[in-house]
Formats: structure tokens, sequence, C-alpha cells
């Protein structure tokens, strides 16, 4: 009982206040703004038309009906919503506080784990990440060998459902460590880390074959009752992984762990993108052979080895993009990036430093993203018929300045405060009083 109350106030504590927006009841014109459509080319002084939150017409001079709402946005600029392709957002609040994260499970394999049903809509890190231009995140559970499945998310609504925008869009899949530890102080002797690592990948091995064992005995004609296949809620729920191959995302960094999942994918006849992908540029050419997508984990990162320059985790994207990978970036989980998801169009504006095109980086956390997460149709772009997610800044994207000043979700604007906003604006009043500021 103690447990539940205290998760219960920790929960009030750690939750945002704001209202979700409400939906779209008349039709907005943006007249003369600078629209970055990521799919085609950047309009100057267009007009963009949305209804019922969906863009609904893109022109030069659009003629407003008289239930039209106008806003003049002449010399600001329109850019989709960025997306997160794995984060922890909504699984977890403070990650020294038990009670606030729901990221993981009991148990090395739980593919049956849904993000969705779990995401907390009332995360307060999720207005701080908002206010960024960060609209969609796919939340990811992260521990186990099998995690679970993940959840593409709006970041706004009033439950869960009302924030779904497509689940499952993957089972999350963490290769095993294929490092050795030669050290004479060593837990472990060489020959017992191989074998637990080829123990993993027969493990691995013989779940892909039980479910289609399962598939087949729940599938056969003609099968007597009494010898009907008891359901399964594990073997069930990587049905589409496996037999209908729906994305597998697999967590591989190093490039002996990429190779490794990529063949062990190849000879299973499974469909998998590579998220982490530090050492993706290094097997480039299978990657692009075998049409293999990564979620990049980071830009700013350390090099993999100490024989590399400084600089190569920054041009990782670059390297990935003149060879011809399906690429996006996003951040990798964990503490501190659980609540620092915010900084990821920071993480694409040093890609853009180190050899993307600024066009390139935009897409690597918008359009890019959507296509891997199969909600391309639905967001990434300024296109018609797509949802009405984007922001209006001041500035361009990609640079320090651009922060949204106006936001919309499906048509939805919403609210762009946040605790961080809330402090300065608390702390700027305490020494304006002081006389400490003279504004």
């Amino acid at each position: 009982m103690k447990i539940l109350i205290s998760a219960l106030l920790i929960s009030i504590i750690y939750s945002n206040n704001q209202i979700p927006g409400s939906d779209q009841k008349r039709p907005i014109l943006l007249r003369g703004g600078t629209l970055h459509t990521v799919s085609g080319d950047v309009l100057e002084e267009y007009d963009l038309l949305f209804a019922e939150g969906k863009i609904v017409t893109i022109d030069e001079q659009i003629q407003p009906s008289p239930e039209t709402d106008v806003i003049d946005i002449y010399g600001k600029h329109v850019i989709p919503g960025f997306i997160a392709g794995y984060t922890r957002i909504g699984l977890t609040e403070i990650s020294a506080v038990k009670q606030t994260n729901d990221h993981s499970e009991i148990g090395n394999i739980n593919p049956n784990v849904r993000a969705n049903v779990a995401y907390n809509p009332d995360s307060d890190l999720i207005p701080v990440t908002r206010s960024n231009g960060v609209f969609i995140v796919n939340s990811s559970p992260t521990s186990g060998r099998i995690a679970g499945q993940s959840s593409v998310m709006y970041m706004d609504g009033w439950t869960w459902e009302d924030a779904t925008l497509k689940h499952p869009s993957g089972l999350n899949l963490t290769w095993p460590s294929m490092r050795l530890d030669f050290r004479k102080s060593a837990k472990k002797k060489e020959k017992e880390q191989r074998e637990l690592y080829n123990k993993s990948v027969r493990e691995m091995d013989l779940l892909i074959r039980d479910v289609r064992a399962y598939h087949h005995r729940k599938n056969a004609k003609e099968r007597k009752a009494e010898h009907k296949q008891k359901s399964d809620l594990r073997l069930e729920s990587m049905i589409p992984f496996i037999i209908f191959k729906e994305p597998i995302h697999i967590k591989a960094n190093n490039v002996r762990q990429i190779n490794a999942a990529v063949n062990w994918a190849t000879k299973h006849d499974l469909n998998i993108v590579i998220v982490g992908g530090g050492d993706a540029w290094r097997i480039s050419k299978t990657l692009v052979e075998k049409n293999i997508p990564v979620i990049l984990l980071g830009v700013q990162n350390s090099p993999r080895r100490r024989f590399e320059p400084v600089h190569t985790p920054y041009k990782v994207p670059a390297l990935l993009q003149e060879a011809g990978v399906h690429f996006c970036i996003s951040l990798d989980p964990g503490y501190p990036m659980d609540g620092h998801v915010r900084t990821l169009p920071d993480e694409a504006m040093r890609a853009a430093s180190w050899g993307l095109t600024k066009n390139q980086a935009l897409r690597a956390i918008t359009l890019s993203a959507a296509e891997i997460l199969g909600v391309d149709d639905r967001v990434g772009s300024l296109e018609l018929g797509k949802d009405a997610t984007f922001f209006i800044s001041d500035y361009e994207p990609l640079t320090q300045n651009n922060h949204p000043i106006k936001a919309y979700i499906q048509g939805r604007e919403i609210d762009l405060s946040d605790r961080q906003k809330d402090l300065w604006e608390k702390y700027k009043e305490k020494y304006r009083r002081l006389g400490r500021l003279s504004e």
C-alpha cells in the first residue's frame, strides 16, 4: 500500500499540468511564409491551408473562405515537427526513482510488452521536448534481450490512445555483446565468454523456430479440438515480426555486432532496422544491398577506437548519406538523454557541420525517420493530405534560434510552455525586482 501511495505521489509531482490541444474546428490559412517541405523544394512566400487536422492546399496565393482563420507569417518559417526515432519518452521520468520508470520488465524475453499502453501523456519531459520542435517520438522498452514492442507517439493527448500514431513500430532486440575480455583479471575465461555469446544466439534461433512452429500448429486445418495449440502470449506477439515480417529493431553498434545481426536476419528472412549503428558506415555496402535502414543514436559521441580521429562520430551521417544508406538521427536512451530528447535538432546541426547539407540533416530528423518508422504517409513533411503537424519559427531550421513560436499537432494548437521557461521567467522577475536587470 505504501509503495502504491508513493508511486501515486511521485507521478503527481513529476507530471505536467498542460491541457492538450483542442481539435481544429475552423480552417486555418498560414499566409506568406517560407515552407520547408522536406520532400521537395523550400517554398518562399507561399500559403498553407489546413483543415480538420490535415494539410489541404499549398500554393502561392490561396483565397480563403469566410469561415477560414488567416494568420500572416511573412518572414517566418514553417517546419515539419521533428521525429525522434528511438526514445524512452513517456516510459521514464527520473532514472533514480524506480516508481517513475516503466521501460523494463522482469525477464530477458518480453516480446509481448507494449510501449504505448505504458506511455504517460502527463510526463513532465513532454513539454520541454516539444517546445524545441520534437513532436513525435518512437517510444521503446529497452531491457532484456527482447525488450518488447515500440510505439510511435504524438507528444500531445489526454490518454495513451489519443497519443498513439502507430503500434507496433518495431520489436526491440539487443544483439549480444561480442567483445571479449582478455585481461587476467577477467571474471570469465575466453572460452566461457564465447560460449555465453553462442548460447544467446542459439536461444534466439530456437525462439524463431518456436514461433514458426506455433503459428503452423495454430493454423493447421482439420485438427481435432483436443490437439489444438494452446495460446502462448509471448509467441503470439512475435508472429507479426517473424511470419509477416514487421520490422525488428536490432540494437547493435560494433561492426561485428552489426554484421552478425545482418547475417542472422538474412538466415531467418527477417525485416530488420539497425539501431545504434556507430560502425554502420564500415559495412554500408551490405546495408545498401540488403536495404537495411539505420537509426543512428547520436552524433556527439566519442570515437569508438583509439586510432580514429576525434571527429569520426560527427562524420558518420555524411558517410552513410554518401554510401546510400537509409538512415535517421536520434539519441541513445538512458540517463541523462531521456530528458534531453529536445536536443535532437542539435544533433542534426552537428551532422550538417560535418558533411551533410542542411536539407539532408533536416530530413534525417523528419521524413527519413517517418519512413523508417512507417508513418511517412502521415507525418515528416509538408504535403497535401498529411497531418498538420508542424511549427512556425522566426528562423530557418537547424539554427540556434530556431524555436517554435506557434505549433500544431494534427491541427491542434499546442501549448509551448514548459517548466524551464517558467523557471526562467520566475528568476528573471526576481532579479528585476532586485534591480540587477535593466529590462
